[in-house]
C-alpha cells in the first residue's frame, strides 16, 4: 500500500494486451495508485496531451508505432513540468530496444515476463524520484518568489533596493525614470511595474525614441490626421492614444529631439495630446515610464535636454545597477536561463558546471544582464553534457590563450584565509548580512558560514548588517 495519499501516482499504463495491462493495474490500484489503460500508441499520446499523468508504463513493442513515440513525447512534457516520468516494458528479445528508450529519457525498463515484486519497487522507486523532483521543483520557484518582482531576479542588496522602490510605487500613477546602461533590463522593469499595478489589464505600449527621425517620433507618440505631411494618407492614432487606461513606455527618451520634448511635458501637464496636423486636443489617461542610458543632467548642461521635463520625468528615478556590481546574483540569473532556454528549445534541462561558472563570474558583461542571457542561451544549445562545462562557455567570455580569469590572477599568492575572509565579508555585505542567503550563495551549510563568521571576527559586523536588513 502507499504510504499516504500524497504518495500516490496517477499511472497511465500503455498495452496492446488487455489482459496484461490489467494485471499490472491491479498491482498498483493494491499499492493505493490512480490507474488508467489505453491500449495503443495513438491512445497513449492522446492521453498525455490532456492532464499529464505521473508515471508510464508503456510497452516498447505496439500494433500502431513504437513506444519510443510515448517516450519522447512524456521527455518533452517534462521540459515544463516535473512529469511524467517513463517505465517501459520490453520483451527478452528487445533489451536494446530498452536501452535506447533508456537514452530518449526513460526512467527504467521492465522485462516479460513481469516479476510483481519487481514492478511494486520499480513503481516505488519513481515515486521517489517524483517527490524528489517536485520538492525541488517547489524549493526553487520559492526561491525565484522570494528574491524576484514580477520575474526579475536579484538577491543582492542593490537589487533588493530597487524591489522595495518599485513594490512602493507599482500601485500609484507616478512618473517613473529608469536609469542603467544597455542591457540591464529597463523595459522589463518597466513591464514589471505595469504587471503589478492597477493598470495590468491595460496596454503596455513601448516606444524607442532614439530609433526613430524627429517628424516620425511626434506623429508615433501622437498620431496625425489625414493630409497632415507627405505621405499622411489617413488618420492615424499615436503611442499616447494606443495606451489610453494603460502605461506608455518610452525608452531612451535621453535620446528624444528638443521640439518634441516641449510636446511631450505639455503632455504630461496637461493630460492632453494634439494630433500633428490638427489644433485640437485629446484627453488621454495615460501613466508614463521612461528610460534612458545617458546621464540627464549632462545632458541638460550641453542643451540636449529640458531640464524642466527631466524635473517632470524624476517623480521616482530608479537606477538598475550593471551586472559588474551585482556578481552575486549572476549564478541565480544563469541557473534561471539555462531552465528557461531548455524549455523554449526543448532540450533537457542541465547545471552549470563550477568551473563554466568560474568563468561566467570572471568576465565584465558590458552588456549587461542581456549578454549573459544571450551567452548562457549558446551555452544550452551547443553543449551535449551535464553539468554544461566551460568548453560551451562563448569564446569572447573565456580569456585570451585559455589563461585564468583575471580575478583568479589577482588572488594568486594571497593567504587562503585571508581570501576566505574577504569573499565572506563581501557576499554578507552583498545580501545585507543575511546569514542563510549567503551561505546558500557561497554553497556552504548554514552551520560552517557561521563558524567563519566567529573565526575571521565579522559577527559584530554582520549582526549588525543583519538587523539594519
Amino acid at each position: 500500500m502507499a504510504d499516504s495519499v500524497s504518495s500516490a501516482l496517477q499511472i497511465l499504463i500503455v498495452e496492446d494486451d488487455r489482459a496484461h495491462a490489467r494485471i499490472i493495474a491491479e498491482v498498483l490500484e493494491g499499492e493505493g495508485h490512480r490507474v488508467a489503460a489505453v491500449h495503443g500508441a495513438r491512445e497513449g499520446l492522446a492521453a498525455l496531451e490532456g492532464r499529464p499523468p505521473d508515471l508510464v508504463i508503456t510497452d516498447l513493442r505496439l500494433a500502431d508505432a513504437s513506444g519510443l513515440e510515448i517516450v519522447r513525447r512524456a521527455r518533452a512534457l517534462r521540459e515544463s513540468a516535473a512529469v511524467p516520468q517513463v517505465v517501459v516494458v520490453t520483451g527478452y528479445g528487445t533489451v536494446e530496444g530498452a536501452v535506447e528508450a533508456m537514452r530518449c529519457g526513460a526512467l527504467h525498463y521492465l522485462q516479460k515476463p513481469l516479476d510483481v515484486g519487481i514492478l511494486r519497487e520499480t513503481v516505488r522507486a519513481a515515486a521517489d524520484r517524483i517527490a524528489l523532483e517536485r520538492k525541488n521543483r517547489e524549493l526553487q520557484e520559492t526561491l525565484d518568489r522570494a528574491y524576484s518582482f514580477q520575474g526579475i531576479l536579484g538577491q543582492t542588496r542593490a537589487m533588493q533596493r530597487v524591489f522595495d522602490v518599485m513594490s512602493q510605487v507599482a500601485a500609484t500613477d507616478a512618473t517613473v525614470l529608469i536609469t542603467g546602461e544597455s542591457g540591464t533590463g529597463k523595459e522589463l522593469v518597466a513591464q514589471a511595474l505595469h504587471r503589478a499595478g492597477p493598470r495590468r489589464d491595460a496596454p503596455f505600449v513601448p516606444l524607442n525614441c532614439a530609433a526613430l527621425a524627429e517628424g516620425v517620433l511626434e506623429s508615433e507618440l501622437f498620431g496625425h490626421v489625414r493630409g497632415a505631411f507627405t505621405g499622411a494618407h489617413a488618420e492615424r492614432q499615436g503611442r499616447f492614444e494606443a495606451a489610453h487606461g494603460g502605461t506608455l513606455f518610452l525608452d531612451e527618451v535621453g535620446d528624444m529631439p528638443l521640439s518634441t520634448q516641449a510636446h511631450l511635458l505639455r503632455a504630461l501637464e496637461s493630460g492632453e495630446i494634439v494630433r500633428v496636423g490638427t489644433n485640437t486636443p485629446r484627453r488621454v489617461d495615460v501613466r508614463v515610464i521612461a528610460a534612458t542610458h545617458r546621464d540627464l543632467d549632462s545632458r541638460v548642461r550641453e542643451g540636449a535636454f529640458r531640464e524642466d521635463l527631466g524635473f517632470r520625468l524624476r517623480v521616482v528615478e530608479l537606477h538598475i545597477p550593471p551586472l559588474r556590481e551585482r556578481l552575486a546574483d549572476l549564478p541565480h540569473l544563469a541557473e534561471h536561463f539555462v531552465r528557461e532556454a531548455a524549455r523554449r528549445h526543448g532540450k533537457p534541462v542541465r547545471t552549470l558546471a563550477p568551473e563554466a561558472l568560474e568563468l561566467l563570474m570572471a568576465y565584465r558583461w558590458p552588456g549587461n544582464v542581456r549578454e549573459l542571457k544571450n551567452a548562457v542561451e549558446s551555452m544550452v544549445l551547443l553543449s551535449r553534457g551535464d553539468p554544461i562545462g566551460p568548453d560551451a562557455v562563448p569564446p569572447y567570455v573565456r580569456p585570451a590563450g585559455g589563461e585564468p580569469p583575471d580575478v583568479l590572477q589577482a588572488l594568486s599568492g594571497l593567504p587562503l584565509a585571508q581570501v576566505e575572509r574577504a569573499l565572506v565579508t563581501n557576499t554578507l555585505r552583498d545580501v545585507g548580512g543575511n546569514r542563510e542567503q549567503a551561505a546558500r550563495l557561497l554553497g556552504v551549510s548554514a552551520r560552517t558560514l557561521y563558524r567563519k563568521v566567529s573565526q575571521y571576527g565579522l559577527a559584530r559586523r554582520a549582526g549588525r548588517a543583519g538587523s539594519a536588513g
